[in-house]
């Protein structure tokens, strides 16, 4: 039975150092969510007092309703999958797998039936035998992944497990997580630094920042929609454009600062408040016949186009031109916002 977990105001300090500030959240039954950020910005931290490894310093902790705040650790039930794979060297894949299970008093016929049909869900019913060390990064990363499934937990956690792969290892396990998680519809909490990993894995993100989330929504959501000017930048929105309204002419309106003035309209962008900022994409700025001055910069091959750092009134920019109209460092242009490749930020 699935089972949502719900962190209510959650605060934890490392000595006198606040690691986590006033954080809730709630992942819904059977769902995968992905906690995001940079280092030291708290995920981890919010893992391990959901193991149980460490104690809050306030707020709570349930699972399906039973508050696992001061619960210890090896009664919460809940499945771990380690960066490390943290698999025991001295038993093979199948006594691996079955640990947890032994750990619980399972029966051993039912411990080895379970785990043989484990190991054929993750493709490993003929490595049995072997011990971890004959084995490569993904098939051990699939061991840990069994032994977290196999005592059917109603919570399982991923503290950052595919970091220590290979790119095309990690994509492939991506899409395996995925499908078992669905297929198990398990509530997941998966832990990592990597946007794409988690955008691509994710029913839902928290995308964090010194101890709090700044935005808790749905991949596209995030990607298309940031709530502020963090998450703007966090998912590649690297240009922010301060402007307030100085005119307005039903769904057209001219925004102006620094002497630069654009019009926009609402029909793309919906209602702007007076005071706003247009964040965009580097793709997202296009160079054109009128709109913002700029003297180009550095130009940078991307393959599909060529994108130009770009001094402005505004600042400096990242634009970009097409492959066949290469534009020479120094040239003045002109930039021109694309709304697919913009959003309107309210003021902070």
């Amino acid at each position: 039975m699935t089972q949502a977990l719900i962190l209510e105001h959650l605060t934890a300090h490392y000595g006198t150092t606040k690691v986590l500030d006033d954080l809730s959240l709630t992942v819904p039954a059977g769902e995968l969510v992905s906690l995001l950020g940079a280092s030291g910005c708290g995920k981890t931290t919010t893992l391990r007092l959901v193991a149980g490894f460490l104690d809050p310093t306030a707020g709570t902790i349930t699972l399906g309703g039973k508050d696992l705040t001061r619960l210890p650790a090896h009664k919460r039930d809940i499945g771990l999958v380690f960066q490390s794979y943290a698999l025991f060297p001295h038993l093979t894949v199948a006594e691996n797998v079955a640990f947890g299970l032994k750990q619980r008093g399972v029966a051993t016929a039912v411990r080895t039936k379970r785990t043989a049909a484990m190991l054929a869900r993750v493709g490993l019913d003929h490595l049995a035998d072997r011990l971890p060390g004959a084995l490569s990064g993904g098939q051990r990363q699939r061991v840990a992944l069994a032994r977290a499934l196999v005592i059917e937990p109603p919570l399982l956690m991923f503290d950052e497990p595919l970091s220590n792969l290979d790119a095309r290892l990690r994509l492939e396990m991506r899409a395996e997580i995925r499908t078992l998680q669905r297929a198990n519809g398990t509530t997941s909490v998966f832990v990592t630094h990597d946007q794409e990993e988690a955008f691509s894995i994710s029913d839902r993100v928290a995308i964090m920042h010194a101890g709090r989330i700044m935005q808790f929504d749905t991949p596209e959501t995030l990607y298309q929609c940031p709530a502020n000017a963090f998450v703007a930048g966090f998912v590649g929105f690297e240009n922010l454009l301060p402007l307030a309204v100085t005119a307005r002419d039903g769904a057209q309106v001219t925004a102006s600062a620094n002497g630069v003035a654009l019009t926009l309209s609402q029909t793309d962008f919906g209602a702007i408040p007076d005071h706003f900022t247009l964040a965009t994409r580097p793709e997202g700025l296009v160079l054109a016949d009128k709109g913002i001055p700029a003297r180009l910069g550095l130009r940078t091959y991307l393959g599909r186009a060529y994108q130009y750092v770009c001094d402005t009134p505004l600042g400096q920019m990242l634009a970009t031109g097409p492959l066949t109209a290469p534009r020479e460092p120094g040239q003045t242009v002109h930039l021109a916002p694309e709304p697919a490749q913009c959003c309107i930020l309210p003021p902070e």
